[in-house]
């Protein structure tokens, strides 16, 4: 996505675990302790912007603030009364939603329907959007006063993370002691007095429910939203989704309903039950379904791989390398791997024999054997993996060489 935006020179944070919007952002800040004075923005990955001018230019007025040394916060104008956001209360009414700093009184939890409604109509309340704007040297001052506690944990996390091409990995054992606590709680909440917000009223929506998606996509003449290879028949209100081009979904009947389809799980669910997707995944990961963990497809720095067959003693891949990509060298304790190109061509190593794979050949890799896969073509490769052995698991792997350095130090 970076990518395809134009953003090639980002550094991404990778965390070993979630622990919440607090130690994420203080992790980021630690990473820029020695330029106190850069200004950092903080943003959902899950909102809607309308209007991206009028979203720069609230940006724009926030950073004038937050060079001043003011922790920003940015506040939507609401269009109606909505239970399933927090809200601002700002100390006066304003005049106009233009993106000019003013003062907050106090954040207000997610409120019941009259509540929302009053708040509404008292125009002294903004939709909170959970993004925030501060300097370097601002944001680490706070938690220092208001959450010293997840200093030192965090702090450990950053010296003893690792660098990985574009990827910094923070320290799993160091990050794990950090509190699992947003920055409302950590930090605003208390903060609340000396915060800034620039009111913004450009088009905005958190899709953090499958309420808010259906809201926010095409919808035909009964109110379903249909993506992908999803058929809805006699349906009403519903959102249909289906992200495998092989998986067919069909409602039939549906009022008000959630169903969709990935490679490996289906979900059917009331589109007012978007909050309780936290306790799916909690149940998911008590029954160890490792749906709860891992995505049906799987990047890696090379390309991703995706798994379409797993059986007693066996698993059939389809595997994807980038032009000029390649695997580690490698070897494998308990299984052998048979791979079929079926677009590109591949450079394999077996031991000692390195031989050109084209389309439609195949090649064995023998249990134990040291191998690489490598793409030395202008085009993707794409191949089929048969794996067959005792084991499975994608810990079953020895790396010698690696050009992502991921291999095992001597």
């Amino acid at each position: 996505q970076l990518s395809n935006a134009g953003v090639n020179d980002a550094q991404l944070v990778i965390e070993p675990e979630a622990r919440n919007t607090a130690p994420a952002i203080l992790a980021a800040a630690l990473m820029h302790e020695q330029t106190p004075d850069a200004i950092l923005l903080v943003c959902p990955s899950d909102h809607l912007m309308e209007d991206h001018k009028a979203f720069f230019a609230a940006v724009t007025a926030g950073r004038s603030a937050a060079k001043a040394g003011a922790l920003v916060t940015f506040g939507v104008k609401p269009t109606h009364a909505e239970t399933g956001y927090g809200y601002l209360e700002l100390k006066s009414s304003p005049k106009s939603y233009e993106p000019k700093p003013v003062s907050l009184r106090a954040f207000v939890e997610k409120p019941d329907a009259a509540t929302a409604e009053a708040m509404v109509e008292g125009g002294k309340h903004l939709w909170n959007a959970g993004i925030f704007m501060f300097r370097v040297s601002a944001i680490l001052e706070a938690f220092e006063v208001l959450a010293p506690r997840l200093v030192m944990p965090v702090r450990g996390a950053v010296s003893m993370g690792q660098r990985d091409l574009d990827f910094f990995r923070l320290d799993a054992a160091s990050f794990a002691r950090a509190e699992d606590i947003s920055i409302d709680y950590a930090v605003m909440e208390g903060a609340a007095d000396a915060l800034t917000v620039v009111p913004f009223d450009g088009g905005w929506s958190d899709l953090g429910s499958w309420r808010a998606i259906h809201t926010n996509t095409a919808q035909d003449t009964d109110g379903n939203a249909i993506s992908g290879g999803a058929t809805a028949i006699d349906c009403k209100g519903s959102l249909l989704r289906s992200d495998d081009p092989e998986m067919e979904i069909v409602g039939l009947g549906l009022d008000g309903i959630a169903a969709i389809a990935t490679g490996d799980a289906v979900l059917i669910a009331n589109l007012d039950e978007g909050e309780r997707i936290r306790e799916v995944v909690g149940t998911l990961k008590s029954k160890k379904k490792k749906q709860a963990e891992d995505f049906a497809r799987c990047h890696r720095p090379w390309g991703y791989y995706e798994t379409l067959s797993l059986g007693k003693r066996f698993q059939v891949k389809r595997i994807m390398v980038k032009p000029g990509a390649a695997l580690s060298l490698q070897s494998h304790v308990h299984r052998a791997e048979h791979w079929v190109v079926v677009e590109g061509s591949a450079r394999v190593t077996v031991d000692e024999s390195v031989k050109l794979i084209s389309e439609n050949q195949s090649i064995y890799i023998p249990l134990g054997a040291v191998h690489r896969l490598e793409n030395p073509g202008k085009v993707p490769l794409h191949l089929i993996e048969v794996q067959s052995g005792a084991y499975l698991g994608e810990d079953d792997i020895v790396r010698y060489e690696d050009i992502y350095a991921r291999a095992e130090a001597a």
